[in-house]
């Protein structure tokens, strides 16, 4: 668990990076950036930190004991910029953690890293694995009950509901989409967002167009009436 009080430890040099790339694949980069860059515009506004592949240390003093989660949400602390993570700084664990899971990562994701998010009492762990090569079902989620990680029940799609996020997570061939459960809405990149609000100006041009045209058909024929 996390130290309530904070020992100055002045000669410690806490790295930035862990010196490995950031994801095995093209696939496995851009799923993890997006699903970052989804939960960033979901929490925008809020008190809720958003990040991933950033160091999180995690025992003060030891600059070895550190993971790097693929995605995380911490809520209740400020957004913003962070060189690194440290626990008993945040006095936050993260809420999520969210894995996309690869050949090299398998081992740690499904074997190492659950024993340590439990410990620490991260209260939602998921690995999804994109090209569905590694993992079977390739979305599979552990919620913290009590001390323990228990399975998070799948739907018949083979998604799973996310308490810590309000969110279903849906695997929908290489993306893990996600979704309001409050409304049922996909949540957006920002790409999706701007050819929607493109869409929808559109549509509003078009009937505005046609409004003003069976408006002056209508004086027309008014005005035809009138002369006769």
């Amino acid at each position: 668990r996390i130290m309530a009080s904070v020992i100055p430890y002045t000669s410690v040099i806490y790295p930035e990076s862990d010196g490995k790339p950031m994801g095995e694949t093209d696939v496995h980069i851009k799923e993890t950036v997006r699903l970052r860059q989804l939960l960033e515009r979901f929490y925008a506004g809020q008190r809720v930190y958003v990040s991933g592949n950033l160091l999180v240390f995690y025992e003060q003093g030891n600059p070895r004991k550190f993971f790097v989660p693929d995605v995380f949400v911490v809520k209740g602390i400020e957004p913003g910029e962070r060189r690194f993570y440290k626990l008993w700084v945040e006095h936050r664990v993260p809420n999520v953690i969210l894995e996309v899971t690869s050949r090299k990562t398998k081992r740690q994701d499904t074997v190492v890293k659950p024993g340590l998010y439990r410990q620490l009492g991260v209260a939602e762990y998921f690995l999804f694995d994109p090209t569905q090569d590694y993992l079977d079902p390739p979305l599979q989620g552990y919620r913290l009950a009590g001390e323990e990680y228990q399975g998070i029940e799948a739907g018949e799609d083979g998604s799973m509901a996310s308490e810590q996020l309000g969110l279903r997570l849906a695997p929908e061939g290489k993306h893990l989409e996600l979704y309001r459960l409050d409304s049922g809405e996909r949540l957006l990149t920002a790409e999706e967002a701007l050819v929607l609000e493109a869409a929808a100006r559109q549509a509003a041009e078009e009937a505005r167009r046609a409004a003003e045209a069976e408006l002056a058909r209508l004086r027309e024929l008014l005005s035809r009436r009138e002369i006769s």
